[in-house]
């Protein structure tokens, strides 16, 4: 009995190494059509194209994500903010953010 609760601990640790890293995927694609962006003015395109394609539904799925049209229209509203994800994902921008929010709302 032990070794079947070892067995099912370690494969659900294996799942979510592997689903963080197909999520390092998605934002290393963020990431590229931000850079498409600002370089040709397309990255909206281009992370809609990749986020419709065969590949990019499955790199989704198997980060977690629903590829659906839904979430495909929010990348694209991600790219076109022009905000890298390191910077985007950064405890700095949170609190400026959060600081904007409170600033508007008085």
């Amino acid at each position: 009995m032990r070794d079947f609760v070892d067995g099912a601990a370690f494969n659900n640790e294996q799942g979510n190494r592997a689903r963080k890293l197909f999520a390092a995927v998605v934002l290393a694609a963020l990431d590229d059509a931000i850079a498409d962006d600002k370089k040709y003015g397309n990255g909206p395109e281009q992370i809609a194209r990749w986020a419709r394609s065969r590949d990019g539904r499955e790199v989704l799925s198997c980060a977690g994500i629903d590829p659906n049209e839904r979430v495909v229209s929010g990348l694209m509203e991600f790219v076109a903010k022009g905000v890298r994800t390191s910077v985007a994902l950064s405890r700095e921008e949170s609190e400026r953010r959060n600081a904007a929010a409170q600033a508007e709302a008085a």
